[in-house]
């Protein structure tokens, strides 16, 4: 299989050694207008049986569709698109197409196991859930602006993995935020720290916190409380969090999200270049990015927004 792969930044770059030493893989084609790497040959990356996109955001609508025009088989890391219009506009134009969306925490053991679980009947009903993503540091302030939002750009994996797990719908959020460090994030309108209620279809009700100052490490967890027990993910000895009462302290803390999910990244890669249905479709993206464009609103407004207000 010859594959293509755009963009060579950190996750394109951890993609491009991925691909290189993958069985099913004799050829792989990179480009880059920058970064050049040991992986590969440069050329056209769509004269190829699949393409991997981990290029910019601003970038992924108009190469998912370029892709689907060519008839190759695409995946690409989140988002779809920066807006709900846009989504909207390639799920539209790649109808009928194989794309799969980068939402890498489904192919994580942990959260496997725990969706595994709860359909299994293990947990009881379900009646909350807590998510936590907080990154150790913050990405550099030129990024701020065109990330979208802390809940567009880190929550909207929350927002994916709730679906995912739980299998239920979100219909409605309130979100609220800080600035608690550096200017730049609240003069792009952004928020460092974050919070969120988030009610699904059946009633059950999912909280969700966030940070772009983590200092003790990247910190993701998940918690799914029933009524007969409660399933947590996330609390491995590498987990960034010290006890009061004598649990072992964690040890080597997970730096960064590329080391947190290194196996899951490889994962779907594999997924994807073994082909069949995709796992994670660009409506399965969709459904997320209503969620966060619904926290955004909810944060802009101060007041609680129901997900239908943001549905096109």
């Amino acid at each position: 299989m010859r594959v293509g792969l755009l963009g060579l930044g950190r996750i394109g770059a951890f993609h491009a050694a991925t691909l290189a030493a993958h069985p099913l893989v004799d050829e792989l084609v990179v480009a880059d207008p920058v970064r050049t790497s040991p992986y590969g040959r440069p050329g056209d990356p769509f004269e190829a049986d699949a393409v991997v996109i981990a290029t910019p955001t601003s970038t992924h609508a108009e190469l998912i569709v370029k892709a689907c025009r060519r008839g190759v088989p695409a995946f690409c890391e989140k988002p779809v698109a920066g807006t709900v219009p846009d989504t909207v506009k390639v799920l539209e134009e790649c109808a009928g197409h194989r794309v799969q969306i980068g939402f890498q925490r489904r192919f994580d053991p942990g959260y496997a196991a725990a969706a595994a679980a709860l359909r299994a009947g293990e947990l009881g009903e379900l009646h909350r859930v807590h998510l936590v993503t907080a990154d150790p540091a913050p990405p550099p302030a030129e990024y701020i602006p065109l990330s979208g939002g802390i809940f567009r750009d880190c929550h909207i994996h929350d927002f994916d993995i709730l679906r995912w797990v739980t299998g239920r719908e979100v219909v409605s959020v309130y979100a609220t935020g800080a600035n608690r460090g550096a200017a730049f994030f609240a003069e792009a309108g952004d928020v460092d720290t974050s919070a969120a209620l988030l009610t699904l279809d059946d009633g059950t009700l999912a909280t969700v916190q966030g940070s772009r100052y983590n200092g003790g490490g990247y910190d993701v967890r998940m918690e799914l409380a029933g009524t007969e027990r409660t399933q947590a993910v996330g609390l491995g000895p590498r987990a960034p969090l010290h006890s009061t009462e004598g649990l072992p302290e964690p040890d080597r803390p997970w730096p960064d999200f590329v080391a947190r999910f290194e196996d899951a990244y490889r994962a779907e890669i594999d997924h994807f270049l073994r082909g069949g249905p995709s796992p994670c479709t660009i409506e399965d993206a969709l459904e997320a990015l209503y969620v966060a464009e619904a926290a955004d609103l909810s944060l802009r407004e101060r007041r609680p927004v129901e997900v239908a207000e943001v549905r096109r």
